[in-house]
């Protein structure tokens, strides 16, 4: 399964959920229906496809487990923060079993909240999210 949703870049702004995991992915479609964010959702189930719909899609946002089929999370998320035109799209991890060694290494890659499967929840989108607008000038 590679991507099964998607928008064109210049519509509406996505996120992108990096799972393998159909169950814990609709979990996450869940979490972003009830946060009322106007996402779009886009569904890479490893992380050569998630290279793909970054270059198809603009996201605003990306859900990134850490075990994948091709490879860890977090040196995906190393990769995106090395990449100038994908530094700027926050990242949450979202994992099985955060490790504090996973918790340091998703740190240097600025990834914005790493969290069990468990505690994941429309909040810690809102507060990304937030976060993530530019800042507005008072004139």
């Amino acid at each position: 399964m590679q991507a099964v949703q998607s928008t064109p870049k210049g519509r509406t702004p996505t996120c992108l959920i990096v799972e393998d995991s159909s169950f814990d992915i609709e979990k996450m479609q869940r979490v972003l229906a009830r946060a009322q964010c106007g996402l779009d959702v886009t569904v890479a189930t490893t992380i050569a496809s998630a290279r793909k719909a970054l270059e198809e899609h603009t996201a605003a946002l990306i859900l990134l487990d850490n075990n994948l089929p091709d490879g860890l999370g977090t040196n995906f998320a190393l990769e995106l923060a090395e990449d100038a035109r994908l530094a700027h799209i926050p990242v949450i991890m979202v994992s099985d079993w955060p490790s504090p060694f996973m918790w340091e290494k998703a740190a240097s890659a600025g990834v914005r909240y790493v969290l069990s499967k468990r505690e994941f929840d429309a909040r810690y989108i809102h507060a990304t999210l937030r976060a993530s607008r530019p800042k507005q000038t008072v004139h």
